[in-house]
């Protein structure tokens, strides 16, 4: 079979997705944009890859990273990308497009072309862009927003239409689906995200990279990833000041764009020389930089509830260390946290109850042992990618 593996953002989970298919013998073609401010996984071939394996960068406009908050300039760049993946489906002719991580008006012309073209379209839902953006306009511009918000909730609908499944990362996005779409649920298929498990080993504290960022003697709170819309960079300037008479303990947040360049010029004003802000890093320094905090700390916005399941969460619980997460409690980040033990959550806007959970894991090691103890042993269960090529292999196939 030839599938393309659309992954808008690049990430690494559905890199691994395609080298598991390709090893399964199919013809796979994992296709990205260029240009994009986001952690990204190894796009590139290993010598151990089947030969049946590409992959496809498809540029996006240079400027895409300065107009991302504009929104007009940012759709037009979208809408043109989206066409440029459509010629490369038209060109290879796949039986299967999987697409996912990818804004609505993008994927109008992907869907069209993989069914143009004799394929069969799968729709895999990391979230739901066209409700964000409906939500987003109707506050900001009131009556166009309105407008704007049904014409993306139209198109999304008419994708759903085309897809032989949907394929969603929760159970929770199947009433979504079904009350905001219409989607029939028999239509949906739930497979959970997942984290490179074997590309992340549990590393020591002291590692090549902490040293090189002096980092391997301190207490480290470590926040890895995008902080954009639905994150709230005020609780990781807050939790640096809560900490700014102790010497030992460090702030680290690595990545990149409007939060990032928030919580730099903030943290400067505010004279908090424990706070790091560093880019993203290369995806195989990933495990060393994970392995450089004692807790690692996730956030997301109460808007955000249960449309949005942060990835970076996983790869956290490979990383064998305690999580500290601010987040709606009903989010499935949240609730693998809790019911496995792997860390401590508290709902988004409870600043007061997010610096007390982390007070706690700083007071107690015996704690943070434990529940790192818990995350890996998730990670290790649940993680491994034969098994979930195996069940997208059938998915892909009916």
């Amino acid at each position: 079979m030839r599938i393309v593996v659309h992954d808008y953002a690049g990430h690494a989970f559905p890199i691994s997705l395609s080298r598991a298919l390709a090893a399964l013998g199919h013809d796979v073609a994992h296709v990205f944009a260029s240009s994009l401010q986001t952690p990204r996984g190894d796009l590139a071939r290993r010598d151990d890859d089947s030969p049946t394996l590409e992959f496809r960068e498809i540029p996006m406009d240079p400027d895409y990273v300065r107009y991302k908050y504009s929104f007009r300039r940012r759709r037009n760049m979208e809408v043109r990308y989206g066409r440029e993946v459509a010629k490369f489906i038209t060109a290879w002719k796949p039986d299967a497009v999987l697409s996912g991580n990818t804004p609505t008006e993008t994927q109008e012309p992907i869907s069209l072309a993989a069914i143009a073209n004799g394929g069969r379209f799968y729709y895999w839902v990391q979230d739901f862009y066209s409700l964000a953006v409906d939500r987003i306009l109707r506050r900001k511009i009131p009556i166009v927003g309105a407008w704007v918000g049904a014409w993306y909730r139209c198109l999304d609908r008419r994708q759903f239409q085309r897809s032989s499944k949907i394929i969603a990362i929760t159970a929770d996005f199947t009433p979504i689906l079904s009350n905001e779409f219409g989607v029939d649920p028999a239509m949906v298929e739930v497979v959970p995200n997942w984290a490179l498990i074997d590309e992340i080993p549990v590393l020591p504290k002291d590692n090549p990279w902490s040293r090189r960022h002096g980092l391997h003697d301190k207490f480290v709170y470590l926040y890895t990833g995008t902080i954009g819309m639905k994150h709230n960079p005020a609780m990781l300037l807050e939790l640096a000041r809560k900490h700014s008479e102790n010497p030992e303990v460090r702030v680290v947040i690595v990545s990149e764009g409007i939060g990032a360049d928030w919580l730099r010029k903030e943290s400067a004003a505010a004279q908090l020389p424990n706070i790091l802000t560093l880019p993203y890093q290369p995806f195989h320094e990933l495990p060393s930089v994970l392995a450089s905090g004692d807790v690692l700390v996730g956030i997301l916005e109460e808007e955000a509830g249960m449309f949005s399941v942060p990835s970076k969460t996983l790869s956290y619980l490979c990383a064998g260390r305690p999580l500290l997460l601010a987040m709606p409690l009903e989010n499935l980040a949240a609730r693998i946290t809790r019911d496995h033990r792997a860390g401590l959550t508290v709902a988004p806007g409870d600043l007061a109850g997010f610096l007390d959970a982390a007070a706690t894991l700083h007071a107690s090691e015996t704690l943070r042992a434990t529940l790192a103890g818990n995350a890996r042993a998730y990670a290790e269960a649940t993680f491994p990618i034969a098994r979930t090529a195996a069940v997208f292999d059938q998915i892909l196939a009916r």
